[in-house]
């Protein structure tokens, strides 16, 4: 019931009409990644937070860079402005962002005793600046359009705990997947209690719909997939999380069947992924969100609109697809290529159902 009056209240629910698969007068549109470096508005916010982490840990700001792509672009969803491991450093390893490196963890997953020690924290204590986050971008959002809130896969998560930063081939990870597979269902079972608490706070807070970043999914082995990333997902969509949910695995176009069945309300698409495939599989069960290659977004703007016509024609006009990239946008990426997309997503769609 509460859901319906939040979305009663929404002046734009084209994206979660999308997600119900029901009729909207256009295709939908948000980007992945948003409000990110692209944007030099994003680039000053950051600099006067000081730091990667002093911008996500406080409320304010976190609420100033939400909002900055909707300022400038006429999008149909915000997207919370934090990062996937909150949840690992909030369990206490020690989460930093070197300068050039990326994220790094000082007390990465690396024997036994470390792991079995391992706990879901709890979201309202160790979590508390995310939830305040969400709740004041709802105030300030005033019902525009919906918030989506977001959270990294289990297997997304292990692949930074166990490495202790970003790899090129995860092989600690991987090596542990092999000799001692046991440890690493340690891992994911806590990992999914986590992400399964955390999300239902953020839907809790004021999250309109939320979305499962399964970033790494997609390098494991094909057999791999369904034990060590997917039945873990499964767990959380299927917990009762309040909001309609989305599954993304990059490089999970192997694996979308089982991806289309593991109760997710929508299931995005990398720009690798076959559009018109992707929605013969789907029969009409789930929505789809994507893909347009991030890289698309260098071209000038005409090749951009024209990009953009191929991608809704792919889809086709039967409800049931949010328009995004295949993932992040890039920084560097041109404002006028964004704005030459925003506008022929919104634009050619809403001709087609004319």
């Amino acid at each position: 019931m509460e859901l319906h009056r939040q979305e009663a209240s929404l002046k734009n629910d084209t994206l979660l009409r999308a997600l119900r698969r029901e009729p909207t007068p256009y295709t939908p549109i948000w980007l992945m990644r948003q409000a990110g470096r692209y944007l030099p508005e994003y680039n000053a916010t950051r600099a006067r937070a000081g730091s990667f982490l002093a911008l996500a840990k406080s409320p304010a700001l976190a609420t100033e860079v939400t909002l900055q792509p909707l300022q400038r672009f006429p999008l149909d969803a915000a997207i919370l402005f934090s990062d996937i491991l909150t949840i690992p450093d909030a369990m206490g390893l020690g989460l930093r962002f070197a300068e050039g490196e990326g994220p790094r963890f000082e007390r990465p997953l690396r024997d036994e005793q470390s792991i079995r020690a391992l706990a879901a924290p709890d979201p309202a204590l160790e979590l508390g600046y995310v939830l305040d986050a969400v709740r004041e971008i709802r105030r300030a959002l005033a019902g525009s359009v919906p918030l989506i809130g977001f959270a990294g896969s289990p297997f997304t998560l292990a692949c930074y705990m166990i490495e202790g930063g970003g790899s090129d081939d995860w092989r600690t990870v991987k090596a542990l997947r092999h000799s001692r597979p046991e440890l690493l269902h340690a891992i994911l079972e806590v990992n999914a209690r986590a992400v399964s608490d955390y999300l239902k706070a953020q839907v809790e807070a004021g999250a309109q719909a939320v979305m499962l970043f399964d970033t790494w999914g997609g390098t494991l082995a094909y057999e791999d997939y369904e034990p060590f990333s997917l039945a873990y997902s499964r767990k959380i969509l299927q917990s009762g999380l309040g909001a309609p949910t989305i599954l993304f695995t990059k490089g999970g176009h192997p694996w979308l069947a089982a991806m289309m069945a593991s109760g997710c309300d929508a299931v995005g698409l990398d720009w690798t992924a076959d559009a018109r495939e992707a929605r013969r599989l789907a029969a009409g069960r789930v929505a789809l969100q994507g893909n347009l290659d991030p890289a698309t977004l260098f071209a000038a703007p005409e090749s951009v609109r024209a990009a953009a016509r191929r991608t809704v024609d792919a889809f086709g006009p039967q409800p049931g697809h949010i328009f995004n990239l295949g993932h992040g946008i890039l920084p560097a990426t041109p404002l006028d290529s964004v704005s030459a997309l925003v506008d022929e997503v919104r634009a050619y769609s809403r001709q087609l159902r004319a």
